[in-house]
């Protein structure tokens, strides 16, 4: 059997085990591939050639839309790839791209592909410093970028080639493509086994981390993807991710196109929850996922329009609030399902399609993916019901992990201890298998000898009018060692008061049991990464400081100062 058919039988034998979550994990076996294999080559083009359904619809602020069919995209990418050879692009460069949602992103991955090249996404919110730590550590020797963002390497050293989307001074445009007249690209002749993306991580908690994935760990790792995300063929999915990110790749790439369904984009400068509705409605989006903070704007909007088309409904970046899937549920009928993953690789656990879902958890492995709970100090396996870090069973092979952590072998070695990969996460297993996210490793901590996992006391603080988003982070204390204090960004139409601290505090006593208790808070911006996650550690810091020098930050409140929220 060949790379295609072989491929092919494993997406199709998923297809058909939709809703059967216990055989799909009992039955899915990984494709076969033999010596070589390119997915854009022996995957996509296989699927596209001749094909004019929509494979890519990109739908403007203004209303305007740009769609290209399977067959156009895979013409466009042979005369881009054919382009970028003249230019210099050989098997094995990194090439650094640094494009938003327009067609010449997906255009781009799939030529960079072709030529057996390694695509290192990159967001366009980067700026002069952070390119010249990725050229420097990634040694790109290409980069792709639009006119606009040219000026950003004007400081960057660096013998790399030049290409922009548009005219630039100095820059080849990458437009003139569209007059080659070129043949179907050849196979570059890449390996399994040989690079394929390299991604930086986000840096919630130290400097971003350059993660290496192969011909295999993404592109055939995301099968059980397109399985958590439930997609079929002619489906028509809309994911809301940003360019240069791994989830970006995931949903807006690989597991649409695997399953031969249609990536909806919707593009906006300022995100209104009303016109993404619309949208929704008017191209008949029927997979809809998003991270937590899109559909907690959502709820606040009018849902009385129904769902239209939308059949799957799906949350990821973050752990998903249970109030928030209470609420969709309710004025939709439909169930958001979680899933988890990471950059280093596919999605781990999720809630699959027609599976129940428990409150609270992001459900159970998935198909191929070699999941257990690892007791972070005695380093053993948690057997049964239990609480333990993510990790996978390297003597199973999981296929969707990366390679490593290129240029760090200590890191390698940290991640890879034990014969498990380590996640940092840590969770909680029922008697059915439903996997509960707990936290970070390092999120995690000691509060008058309990455990605190700061997940589940944002996610009561997050129910409360006045909480826009809440980071729960350990505040030094001379008594209980630590106490829990959350920093809080305000919903609009609410004030930094004392009465508004007395009402956020008095619902947290409420609503959490005495041992997590929120004993402090403090309105504040929350610091977050270049892709929006919260720096934990940030504040981690801050509190560590102010307790150094036996100061309070300038909005804090303390529940031992408000005698009225025990009234």
């Amino acid at each position: 059997m060949d790379a295609t058919a072989a491929y092919r039988a494993s997406r199709d034998q998923l297809l058909a085990l939709r809703g059967d979550h216990a055989r799909a994990v009992a039955e899915f076996t990984w494709p076969e591939l033999g010596e070589r294999f390119n997915w854009a080559v022996d995957w996509f083009d296989a699927i596209a050639r001749g094909n004019d359904r929509p494979a890519l619809v990109v739908v403007e602020e203004d209303g305007s839309t740009v769609a290209r069919s399977f067959a156009e995209m895979s013409r466009a990418s042979d005369r881009l790839a054919a382009w970028l050879a003249e230019r210099g692009v050989r098997r094995g460069d990194p090439v650094l791209l640094m494009l938003g949602n327009q067609v010449e992103l997906w255009e781009s991955m799939l030529a960079i592909m072709k030529l057996g090249a390694v695509v290192m996404p990159t967001t366009t919110a980067v700026g002069p410093t952070d390119l010249t730590d990725r050229i420097g550590r990634s040694g790109a020797r290409h980069v792709v970028c639009n006119a606009v963002d040219t000026a950003k390497f004007a400081s960057v050293p660096g013998e790399y080639t030049r290409i922009s989307v548009g005219a630039a001074a100095g820059w080849a445009d990458l437009r003139e493509a569209a007059a080659l007249d070129a043949p179907p690209a050849a196979h570059p002749g890449t390996a399994p086994g040989d690079p394929l993306l390299w991604y930086f991580t986000s840096g919630t908690t130290s400097r971003p981390k350059l993660v290496e994935h192969t011909q295999v760990s993404y592109p055939v790792g995301h099968l059980t993807t397109m399985y958590w995300l439930g997609l079929q063929p002619g489906d028509v999915h809309l994911a809301i991710s940003s360019p240069g990110w791994a989830k970006h790749a995931w949903s807006c790439f690989f597991a649409p196109w695997i399953a031969e369904a249609t990536v909806f984009v919707a593009n906006y400068a300022r995100f209104d929850a009303g016109t993404l509705l619309r949208r929704l409605a008017e191209h008949g989006v029927t997979s809809f996922c998003a991270p937590p903070t899109v559909w907690r704007m959502l709820i606040t909007t009018d849902l009385s329009g129904g769902p239209g088309a939308l059949r799957e409904v799906l949350g990821a970046g973050e752990p998903l609030n249970p109030e928030v899937i209470a609420q969709v549920q309710r004025h939709w009928g439909l169930t958001i399902r979680d899933g988890y993953g990471q950059t280093e690789t596919a999605a781990q656990i999720a809630n699959t399609p027609g599976s129940p879902v428990v409150p609270g958890s992001m459900g159970r492995p998935l198909p191929g993916v070699p999941v257990v709970l690892v007791d972070p100090l005695t380093g053993a396996r948690v057997e049964g019901p239990g609480e333990g870090e993510i990790c996978l069973d390297l003597s199973r092979s999981p296929l969707p992990l990366m390679t490593g952590y290129r240029g760090h072998p200590e890191r390698n070695a940290e991640a890879m201890a034990g014969g498990y990969y380590h996640t940092g996460d840590v969770a909680s297993v029922d008697a059915d298998g439903y996997v509960t996210y707990v936290g970070r490793t390092d999120d995690v901590f000691k509060a008058s000898d309990y455990k605190i996992s700061p997940f589940e006391l944002e996610s009561v603080l997050i129910e409360h009018p006045a909480v826009a988003e809440a980071a729960v982070v350990p505040a030094p204390d001379a008594i209980r060692l630590a106490v829990p204090k959350a920093y809080i960004s305000l919903a609009p139409g609410h004030e930094p008061t004392r009465e508004t601290a007395v009402s956020i505090l008095r619902y947290a006593r409420e609503h959490l049991a005495p041992f997590q208790r929120v004993r402090r808070i403090e309105f504040a911006e929350l610091p977050k990464t270049i892709s929006g996650k919260i720096r934990r550690v940030e504040l981690r810091g801050r509190e560590e400081a102010l307790a150094g020098a036996a100061e309070t930050g300038p909005a804090e409140w303390r529940d031992d100062d408000l005698p009225e929220i025990r009234s």
